[in-house]
C-alpha cells in the first residue's frame, strides 16, 4: 500500500535532517516572496530579490524532490 505524497513528505520531516532544512529554508522564502508581492512598488533591488527568490525556492523544490525520490526507489 502507498502512501500519500503528504504523509511520505511528515515522514521525511520527522526523520531526514537534510530534508528538513530544505524545507525549512523553503518557507522562509515562500515568506518573503509573499511579503515581496505585497508591496505596491518595487524598488530595481526588490525587484531582483524577488527574482532570485524564485529561483531560490525552485531549487529548494527541486532537492526536497530528489530526497523523496530516492527514499521511494529504495523502498
Amino acid at each position: 500500500m502507498s502512501i500519500s505524497d503528504a504523509e511520505f513528505r511528515e515522514r521525511l520531516m520527522q526523520e531526514d535532517a537534510e530534508f528538513r532544512k530544505l524545507a525549512a529554508e523553503h518557507h522562509v522564502c515562500d515568506q518573503q516572496l509573499t511579503e515581496l508581492e505585497s508591496m505596491h512598488y518595487q524598488s530595481e533591488e526588490e525587484k531582483l530579490t524577488e527574482r532570485n527568490l524564485k529561483k531560490k525556492k525552485l531549487a529548494l523544490k527541486d532537492q526536497m524532490y530528489a530526497i523523496m525520490q530516492k527514499y521511494r526507489s529504495s523502498q
